[in-house]
This record gives C-alpha cells, structure tokens and sequence, in this order.
C-alpha cells in the first residue's frame, strides 16, 4: 500500500507538540510499501520557518523514517499577527499543496488520509483525489469550524457560512471519516454523516517513547538540574494559544506561593509572550516558562513532574475533545491535572487518573491542588491507574494498526 498523507502541521524531528501522525506514519512505515507527507514549512506554534526552508516553496525530505518522504510546501508566515494573516496562511498551504501534490509527488498511491483543522485542507485532498481518482479518508482532530468560531478566530459572518457549507462538501466527498473522540462521532451524525461512514481511531498513548525516556535518564538528577528538587511539579506541555486560555494556570500559581508547587509550562504559541510579561508584572515567582523541546524530551520533562495538567478555553466545543498531552501524562504514570469539561472529564473520571476542575476556575484549582498535597499517596495511585487504562484502550501502536485495516477496508470498498 502507498499512502499520501496531508497534514499541515506534520513535525520535523526537533519539534514539540502534537506528534499524532509523527508516530503513527513511524508505526505504518513497517507495514507499507512507501508513506508521501505534504506539509507545511511553518511550525504551528511559533508561526516561523526554519533557516532551511526561508525562499523556498518546496523541499523535500527523502527518508524522513524509513518508507516516509516528506514534501515540505510553502506557509505564509503571517500566521500569528491576525485574523486575515492566519487566513492567509492557510490558504496559501492550499494553493502550495495542490501544486506540490500535482507536479512534486510523481508516485501513485492508493488511498490519501488528510487531517484537520484546518478545515481547508479538505480543498487540497478533494482536488488531488478528483485528479488522481483515488479515494480519501478524511480526520477530524477537532470540530471545524465551531472550536474556530468559539475562540474568536472565525468571525465574519460569511466565511462562517462557508467553512459550514465547505464541511458538508468534505464529508460528501470523503470515503471514510475518522474522528477522534465519540462526541465527535455524535456531532457528526447530527450534521447527516452516514454512521457506517465513520471510523474511531482516538488520540493514544505512545508508551514506546515513555519507556526510552524512562531507561534513559534518572529523574532526581534530572530534576536537581532543573532545581526543582524539594517542588512539587506540575508540567503543561503543548500550544501557548488563545483556545489554550493558560492564563487560568498563572492565575492558580498566584494563589499557591505559600506552597512548594510550581507550574512548569512548555511550549510556544501566539499567546506566550503575553503570558510571560503577566506573570512577570505580577511578579510570580512559581511558573516557568520553557521553550519547546523534541518529543523524547518532552517525556524527560513529564517524568521528572508530580502531575500533568491539561486545560482549555471554557466554550462547549471542548467538551468535546480528548486532550493529546492527556495521554502522554497517563504513558507516564502522572497523575492529570483537568480543566476541561465533557468527554475528557470523563476519561479521567472513568480511569481515576486525575481530578477534574471547572475550566477558568483559578480558585477551585488551587483548592483540589492543596488537598493532593496532604494527600500524597493518591497520586501515586492516579498514575498507575491511568497508565493501565491507556495501556487497555490508547495504546497508539495497537491504535495504528487498526487505522491502518480501515485504510485497507476504504481502498478495497
């Protein structure tokens, strides 16, 4: 099997964040004949490209993982100053990847996967299939355009109106949709999909990557370098953006300096140095900023925590969605820190991995915090209850193999 995978905000190896597919083509690559990666040149978080890339439109890198060539096509970087630079960034992405999937991927494939948001990625898999005439099976990593509309990043009315209507023709067009959380798949039966049309391949754990931290390092030296040896450590990894509303975490440190706690946020966004000039005008001595790290270190970081924290913009479309990083703090035995209502209150309820509070609740977060800290032994109970959970229904390798049957299934019928 060829696979050609569209997906914007694909890692290079150096990179923090979202890895899904990083990890996943890593998994498919043992199993099929070649995976093609159209990407995007600018990093998601920061909104910049890399040396390597500045006056290109297109550059390829053969051999990424074995079996996986990457075609890194041209992103205006515009993407963090405003609204029309952030649209303008996605839809140059569109026009750099149909050019690239037309005229600088010379294989033939079988079946194209394309994951979002952005929504409009869903213009360059519609095109490059009708060309091709091949099918595509279509991600939905979180529900656009609503989480769009719920942050404020979608606004005028009319291209509202067309990110509905632009769905509708997606799902029309698509042979499968994956979703990621069963909320999604309800919402999309709302919207019409057919039910037998959706698959549900869910965030996972990646519990190769926690081991290798885990033999790698020794975490009282590790921590004693980063001098939080006598902290209590609660670590947030991911996008320092709007929809991420992590001023709710520096409001909670404020309330806690009588204790040892620290917050420990990793990562970069377009919210970052906003962040940083509050928490330093407020004179917060108990929150680090960190900028972001590769994902093998990201797990040295969690591992060398007492807890991971997991947190989102109070809006009903978050209710919604599994938090990613949720499940590389269960990988690691830690103990979730959650300000994110809906079906992921429900996994760590489900699991007794952590504690659930109402997001934007400064004062409630630090109550729950001030409880675990006189009740230690909970929290060593938290992360090996959420470890076997993940480890019974999120492992990403056994996860892979099943997206890659539905592949499978999707090219056959």
């Amino acid at each position: 099997m060829k696979i050609l995978l569209i997906h914007q905000y694909f890692l290079e190896k150096s990179d923090g964040g979202g890895s899904r597919f990083n990890e996943i083509s890593r998994i498919w690559s043992k199993s099929v004949q070649k995976i093609t990666v159209i990407a995007g040149m600018v990093h998601y978080g920061t909104g910049k490209k890399k040396k390597k890339y500045q006056g290109q439109y297109f550059y390829k890198d053969k051999n990424f993982y074995p079996n996986v060539d990457i075609l890194r096509c041209h992103v205006s970087e515009q993407y963090n100053t405003n609204f029309l630079g952030r649209m303008w960034a996605y839809f140059s992405f569109v026009f750099s990847g149909i050019w690239g999937g037309l005229f600088k991927v010379k294989d033939k494939f079988d079946i194209i996967v394309v994951s979002s948001p952005p929504l409009f990625v869903g213009i360059i898999a519609i095109a490059l299939s009708k060309v091709k005439r091949i099918p595509y099976v279509f991600e939905v990593r979180d529900l656009w355009p609503e989480s769009a509309i719920d942050t404020g990043v979608l606004r005028n009315k009319w291209l509202i109106r067309f990110a509905f209507w632009f769905e509708k023709v997606v799902y029309n067009n698509a042979k499968r949709i994956n979703v990621l959380t069963p909320a999604f798949r309800d919402k999309l039966i709302e919207k019409g999909v057919p039910e037998n049309k959706i698959i549900f391949i869910p965030n996972a754990a990646d519990f190769s990557m926690a081991e290798k931290a885990e033999k790698d390092f020794e975490v009282k030296n590790f921590k004693k370098k980063l001098g939080l040896e006598d902290k209590f450590v609660i670590t947030y990894v991911g996008a320092h953006g709007i929809a991420n509303h992590l001023i709710q975490l520096i409001d909670t440190a404020e309330l806690l300096t009588d204790t040892n706690v620290v917050f420990q946020l990793i990562g970069s966004g377009m919210e970052k140095e906003n962040l940083v000039a509050t928490s330093k005008n407020r004179k917060i001595k108990n929150i680090i900023f960190r900028d972001s790290v590769p994902k093998i270190e990201v797990f040295k970081y969690i591992m060398a925590s007492d807890m991971g924290a997991s947190v989102l913009k109070k809006v009903d479309t978050f209710k919604t969605i599994y938090s990613n990083k949720t499940f590389d703090y269960m990988s690691c035995k830690k103990p979730i820190l959650l300000a994110i209502d809906g079906v992921s209150r429900d996994l760590i309820e489900d699991a007794s991995c952590g504690i659930y509070v109402e997001p934007e609740n400064a004062n409630a977060m630090q109550k729950e915090i001030r409880k675990l800290l006189e009740n230690p032994e909970d929290l060593k109970a938290m992360g090996i209850n959420g470890y076997n959970y993940a480890k019974q229904y999120f492992d990403r390798e056994k996860l892979a193999h099943r997206y890659l049957e539905e592949l499978e299934t999707s090219i056959r019928n």
